[in-house]
């Protein structure tokens, strides 16, 4: 079998969350990744009857009964996973009773996935509804996304329209604008399940005072939806205590969406 090291899924965690870290978006161990992947792809690099130790994982997922993810470690610090992968990050297949987690790969200290894999599956299974190629589910505390959550409403059409104000781009890159959760407990399957139910519309989820969420089809593309909405926040915050000169008119945006004929949230516009 081929090395397991030089797997394109373990070097894109590898790269992804070394890029999230340099970002400053994943200060110790916050944030989290999960990866959904092809047994086809697996299978070149692990043999795929060889578990290793069952988790429990808190939360009931038959949908994703035998599914694979990479997904990066509880306590884990994203900028350790570049030189220690198999620390760092684990693969795992989600069992027949869908409450356990069958480790194929990884977590070579003893460890197990992220506090937040709950989260995660029921954001999977909320996105597979919606985008049968969704594969990939992030979480990062982006520095400019968290501090607007302390000077905007955090109402979810104010919230987009204001984002999508900052760069021309924005009501193309995510045209289904950015869900909006209040303060919660994170670590719960409450917080798992409200997510959820926002994915199932958006594909990014603000958690209120705390960071966000992503779902997208493949690494960069999620990682693009976080980075575009916090070079937004951060336009935002260098420009929210100034008048406003000029802005991108609601007729711009719309103009901008059905010239690159995305479906876009017209009811976040005031028109």
């Amino acid at each position: 079998m081929k090395d397991i090291l030089t797997a394109p899924f373990v070097k894109e965690m590898c790269e992804t969350t070394a890029n999230m870290y340099r970002l400053g978006w994943d200060e110790r161990n916050g944030g989290n990744i999960s990866c959904l992947l092809d047994e086809s792809e697996v299978s070149e690099y692990l043999d795929l009857n060889n578990v290793i130790r069952t988790i429990p994982t808190g939360f009931e997922a038959k949908d994703l009964i035998g599914k694979i993810f990479i997904v990066t470690g509880t306590g884990k610090y994203f900028k350790n996973v570049e030189k220690d992968p198999e620390n760092n990050l684990g693969i795992i297949r989600i069992a027949k009773d869908g409450t356990t987690a069958e480790l194929l790969w990884g977590y070579s200290d003893g460890g197990k996935f992220t506090s937040e894999l709950p989260a995660h599956l029921m954001s999977h299974m909320a996105r597979l509804k919606v985008d049968p190629e969704n594969r990939v589910v992030m979480h990062s505390h982006p520095t400019n996304t968290l501090a607007m959550n302390y000077v905007h409403e955090l109402d979810e059409k104010k919230f987009t329209h204001t984002l999508w104000e900052m760069c021309t781009e924005c009501i193309v890159v995510f045209p289904d604008g950015v869900g909006v959760l209040p303060w919660m407990l994170c670590g719960t399957n409450e917080i798992g399940e409200a997510t959820a139910k926002k994915m199932e519309n958006f594909r990014l989820v603000v958690w209120g005072m705390h960071g966000i969420y992503g779902a997208g089809k493949t690494m960069d593309e999620t990682f693009g939806l976080i980075e575009t909405v916090e070079k937004a926040a951060q336009i935002y915050m260098l420009t929210a205590h100034l008048p406003r000169v000029n802005t991108i008119k609601d007729s711009e945006m719309k103009e901008l969406a059905e010239f690159f004929k995305v479906k876009y949230r017209k009811d976040f516009l005031n028109l």
